[in-house]
């Protein structure tokens, strides 16, 4: 069996709005709901993992801030897709546990199935 960027993508956007829902919050849609850019975002952070497999997470986190701000985020204290705006465009070391483990999960994943990738 062998899975696309899209589909690894898929499981790893599937897997953080199910994490997100144990730690309250309710604010993802599922894959086939996502806004554009949320889906794009998903497919850049598994090809900077391909391509990157011994990156730390926080290496993955400074590349997700990399892309958002080229396309125009901002730090805000909740996530606003219309004002560009993300509670989590901080550094690594200032993010909350449980956005860290969420950047570990996201990794892992890609990591896991990355020999499954055509």
């Amino acid at each position: 069996m062998k899975l696309s960027i899209g589909d690894v993508a898929k499981i790893c956007h599937e897997t953080n709005k199910a994490y997100c829902e144990c730690i309250g919050d309710y604010s993802q849609k599922s894959w086939q709901d996502a806004e554009p850019w949320q889906r794009d975002s998903a497919w850049k952070g598994v090809e900077f993992k391909v391509n990157n497999p011994n990156a730390s997470n926080s290496a993955q986190h400074d590349s997700w801030l990399d892309e958002k701000r080229k396309t125009g985020w901002k730090y805000g204290p909740v996530k606003n897709p219309e004002l560009k705006e993300h509670p989590c465009f901080v550094p690594y070391k200032d993010l909350p546990e449980e956005q860290k483990a969420k950047d570990a999960l996201f990794g892992n994943i890609v990591l896991a199935l990355k020999h499954l990738i055509k």
